[in-house]
Parts: C-alpha cells; structure tokens; sequence
C-alpha cells in the first residue's frame, strides 16, 4: 500500500486529483483552514450544490459534490469529531470520516484522492493520534478494495507532515 500512499506538504486546492476531501462541519456551513480553502478556490458553485443537495451530514460520515473551478472533479465534505479526550467515540468517528470519504470516491469511479488531516486543526485532534488513525484506516481499505491507484494526504504544516511521516512508519501503511 506504501506505493499507493503519499505524504506531501502542501495547498489541497492546487491538487491534480479526481477527488479532494474537505475537513467540512456538520452543518456544511463553509469555515475556515481546508474548508475556507477548497469553498475560495472552488467558488460560490459548491455551497450552492450544497445547500441543494444536503441539509448538513453527520460526524463521521461525508456527502460529496461537483468540484467548481478547482482541478479535481469532485469534492468530498467529510464531517470529523471534534477533540473531547478521546472517550466520547472520537477514533471510531474520524476512522468512519476516511473510510466513508474513500467509499464515495469508489462508488463514483474514482482513482485519485487527496485528504486533508481531518479533524487535527480547529476541532483540536491530536495531529500523532489522528495520523495514525488516518493512515491505518486508508492503507486497510486500499488493501480490501485496491481500486485507487493515488492516495495523497496534503498536510498544511511541517509539524502535520512530521506526525504523518512518524505514523506512517508505525502503522506499516
């Protein structure tokens, strides 16, 4: 799974892929960090599809939308948990966030996904725990379901991408 999986310091929204995933809130509100970003750089078109399509979506679950003017074709609003000490279901919450964010981008035909670190910027996640949950979760759906041929996690910051990079050697992904 390692070949399939990439780490990268980076803007999501400058991603060439066929599926972005948007660290979105419950109420699909927009909001800012990776939620400001991709509704910016994608434009008034995915709100609209939005407030449309959906009235919000559960923590641990995600729905999915046209991309507007950015370079992917869709963009997948999955909700994370917010941190509460990790006793109220939070691993179990952003595990299911991944899995049902990969699910969609499957059922829709898609190869190329890049994720954001879900949950691990305003809704307090620790970034080590949240790596390894992240990175656990994806490398067993690619191993029961090898149809992605790109995984990329586009982490905001040097401390982000050092979590991702030790936890990436911890879960053997």
């Amino acid at each position: 799974m390692k070949d399939k999986i990439t780490l990268i310091r980076g803007d999501i929204t400058q991603q060439e892929v066929e599926v972005l995933v948007n660290a979105a809130n419950a109420h699909l509100a927009g909001g800012g960090g990776v939620d400001g970003a991709i509704h910016h750089a994608g434009g008034a078109a995915i709100m609209k599809e939005l407030k449309e399509k959906y009235r919000g979506c559960p923590t641990g679950s995600a729905v999915i939308t046209r991309a507007g003017n950015l370079r992917a074709r869709y963009v997948i609003h999955a909700v994370g948990p917010r941190w509460q000490g990790g006793n109220k279901g939070e691993p179990t919450l952003l595990a299911s966030a991944y899995r049902t964010s990969l699910a969609l981008a499957q059922q829709y035909g898609c190869q190329t996904i890049a994720f954001p670190s879900i949950s691990t910027g305003i809704y307090g996640y620790p970034v080590e725990e949240g790596a390894k949950i992240a990175l656990k979760t994806v490398s067993q759906y690619l191993r029961e379901n090898p149809v992605f041929t790109t995984v990329r996690f586009i982490l905001f910051d040097e401390k982000t991408l050092k979590a991702y990079q030790g936890a990436y050697q911890y879960v053997g992904a």
